[in-house]
């Protein structure tokens, strides 16, 4: 019984029918997880949560890190475009470096940024932090990802439900030592410089790496076992040479072994070329039917995050003089944490269900995420939501479809992008969610203050009541 296969069949019985007693429920719930191998479970939920912590983190530290003057939009810029770049231009080249050596230099980059961040004197050089934190955690998105390939779809889930973690963990865990124990924030920032060498501790002491010591050349030996969970033996042999060719030839390469029906890649500096242009090509064909849908949501998402949910705001009713919020929060920059916490939440929640519940399709999700938008930025400027517990459940629906989209997109690929096409593909797609991310921290800085100048403007100034 694969992974892919108790997935497939799993599903939440109908209320009301047989099928829909808790033991049976809980049954069907002992079945799909019978085939998850917890060290594996355990290594890439670390992954997802140490690889996106510290982006959560340096969110959370945003006004620490720029002051109350400039707009925090700047800190998600500095934090969002490079890994935006990174994942742009390294899925063509980063299998040239095998995992053994990629983890170690992405945890260097991740603490190196992090030193800066947290004593850098001048905010030029922070920035310069943000942006080596960024190069790595895009670097570390795109090959963790690539590296489920060959764990499967317990290994997706983990990553996936790692990373909705970080967002609760993350902005927790700086709120707990800045407000609660009263670190400084050098002092806290510097601490969590070291959080990426769990990663370490994950791939080399957690993670069952046989997997990646393949030393056939194509053609010798046994098929590897387990890279292909569940694939017929005519693709696992049509797919060994290319396997052979890519991340896992690094080690025979470094010992001398030399591929019998190819050479090794990047052996000569025409073949690099090449190789280029025809992974160009395959990135074309992921874009409408997984990128795309990814961008959108994102973009969607986080418009809504950077742009309007700072002016989702609820003044007391009958008005004061001066003004003060409507209950539950006692002044209005409570407003803005909340909400992201509740965004969090959603994230987490979808990011960790994927094996119960499978979205059918991308699009319209996506879609309905552009309807959050639109509805909360038309209550932005003709304020209509009674209640900002109505303003709640939206953003918790918000963060509901942003995670199970994110989840789905690359579980989709997972099954049904071709063998060989698989690791690059899991890695291309990634750039599509930071390029969301980009769009939506431009949009942004615009939004934002147009909105807020709109409710001024119409007597509603709570907006500027919120340093």
């Amino acid at each position: 019984m694969t992974s892919n296969a108790a997935s497939s069949r799993f599903a939440l019985p109908l209320p009301g029918s047989p099928a829909s007693n808790m033991q049976l429920f809980r049954a069907r719930l002992k079945a799909l997880f019978a085939d998850a191998d917890p060290p594996v479970c355990l290594a890439f939920w670390l992954f997802g949560l140490m690889n996106n912590v510290l982006y959560v983190i340096i969110l959370s530290a945003a006004l620490d890190l720029v002051g109350p003057s400039l707009p925090k939009s700047l800190v998600l810029l500095f934090d969002v475009l490079p890994s935006f770049l990174t994942k742009l231009l390294l899925p063509y080249i980063i299998h040239r470096v095998p995992y053994h050596l990629r983890i170690p230099i992405l945890v260097l980059l991740s603490f190196l940024g992090m030193q800066f961040v947290a004593y850098a004197p001048t905010l030029p050089w922070r920035m310069f932090g943000v942006v080596l934190a960024s190069i790595a955690s895009g670097a570390g998105e795109l090959s963790f990802l690539g590296l489920t390939h060959y764990y499967g779809q317990f290994a997706l889930a983990s990553w996936g439900s790692g990373t909705g973690a970080a967002g609760l963990v993350g902005a927790g865990m700086y709120s707990l030592v800045i407000t609660g124990w009263r670190w400084s924030v050098r002092g806290a920032l510097g601490g969590f410089s070291f959080l990426p060498g769990v990663m370490l501790v994950a791939f080399f002491a957690v993670l069952p790496r046989g997997i990646l010591r393949y030393q056939h050349a194509p053609g010798e030996g046994d098929a590897e076992v387990g890279v292909v969970v569940g694939e017929e033996e005519e693709e696992v042999l049509n797919t060994r040479r290319i396997e052979a060719e890519g991340l896992l030839s690094q080690q025979s390469r470094e010992h001398g072994r030399q591929s019998t029906q190819s050479a090794p890649l990047g052996s000569t500096s025409a073949s690099f070329f090449p190789t280029l242009y025809r992974n160009l090509a395959r990135t074309k064909t992921l874009f409408f039917p997984y990128m795309l849908p990814l961008l959108l949501v994102y973009v969607a998402e986080y418009t809504i995050n950077q742009g309007v949910s700072p002016t989702l705001l609820f003044g007391s009713s009958p008005p004061t003089e001066p003004p003060t919020p409507g209950p539950p929060f006692k002044h209005f920059r409570d407003f803005y944490p909340t909400y992201n916490t509740i965004y969090q939440l959603g994230v987490f929640v979808s990011r960790s269900s994927h094996l119960i519940y499978r979205l059918p399709a991308l699009y319209p999700p996506s879609l309905l995420q552009c309807l959050n938008l639109i509805l909360l930025t038309i209550h932005a400027m003709y304020p209509f939501i009674p209640s900002v517990w109505v303003v709640f459940a939206i953003i918790f629906w918000e963060g509901l479809l942003g995670g199970s989209v994110y989840v789905n997109t690359f579980a989709k690929i997972s099954e049904e992008v071709r063998v060989r096409e698989r690791e690059f593909a899991l890695g291309a797609v990634t750039v599509a969610d930071s390029a969301g991310i980009c769009v939506a921290g431009f949009v942004g800085l615009w939004l934002e203050g147009a909105l807020c100048t709109w409710q001024v403007v119409r007597g509603r100034d709570w907006c500027q009541l919120m340093d």
